[in-house]
């Protein structure tokens, strides 16, 4: 004789909980990583450029607006994912 049925429901709970912690990390830690990466990008240009600070300026809006970008790739592909 079977046991009663019992439903998954906590396990999907747990599993979308876990790709929203994900999908919220990876949305950080891409933006900081582009960020970081302009701010270097921008001081090694400031050593060419002789410290006049427009490289760093330069670099860290470059880096905000690539880690931009990748954010709303890696939404779109959560999306599309979600989608099936």
């Amino acid at each position: 004789m079977k046991g009663p049925d019992k439903p998954q429901e906590p396990h999907k709970q747990t599993g979308r909980a876990l790709k929203a912690m994900s999908l919220v990390s990876a949305v950080g830690i891409n933006l900081a990583a582009f960020t970081l990466g302009g701010y270097f990008l921008g001081a090694w240009l400031d050593s060419k450029w002789n410290n006049s600070g427009l490289g760093v300026a330069l670099g860290v809006i470059l880096g905000v607006l690539c880690g931009i970008a990748g954010v709303i790739f890696i939404i779109k592909a959560v999306m599309e994912e979600s989608d099936g």
